[in-house]
């Protein structure tokens, strides 16, 4: 028998992560390591879990994810951006309240590249008259 799934994949930076809801009791696992052991902030933790408390899921699902890439700012992101679209796909009647929450628009800002003749994207060498 098939067990019943949802999946989202989110993204925030260069963070990306792939996010399985299943029905369960609320556990959220990241990386095969329990939230709480994962994320060290109260913040990112709070973040993590906002669009769960949003449309009352919290005990209704086990969320299992990996995240990979950035810092943990951004892998907090991509998580609840995940979340959020695996919670649509679950239940397309959640797609209002998360969207006006701000939970289903990718955040598109990233690091801006080096350019040639700087030291950074917009830092100059310094200036000296003489």
């Amino acid at each position: 028998m098939a067990k019943i799934q949802y999946i989202g994949t989110g993204r925030r930076k260069s963070s990306v992560a792939r996010v399985r809801l299943v029905p369960g009791t609320g556990n959220i696992t990241v990386n095969k390591k329990p939230l709480d052991e994962y994320f060290g902030m109260e913040l990112l933790k709070r973040e993590v879990r906002r669009p769960l408390q949003l449309v009352g899921a919290e005990e209704k699902f086990d969320v299992i994810a990996i995240v990979e890439g950035g810092g943990t700012t951004g892998q907090s992101g991509a998580l609840r951006h995940g979340i959020s679209r695996a919670l649509v796909m679950a239940d397309p009647e959640n797609r209002p309240a998360l969207k006006a929450a701000g939970f289903m628009t990718r955040d598109p800002r990233m690091k801006e590249r080096k350019k040639y003749g700087l030291k950074a994207a917009r830092r100059a060498p310094q200036f000296s008259k003489r």
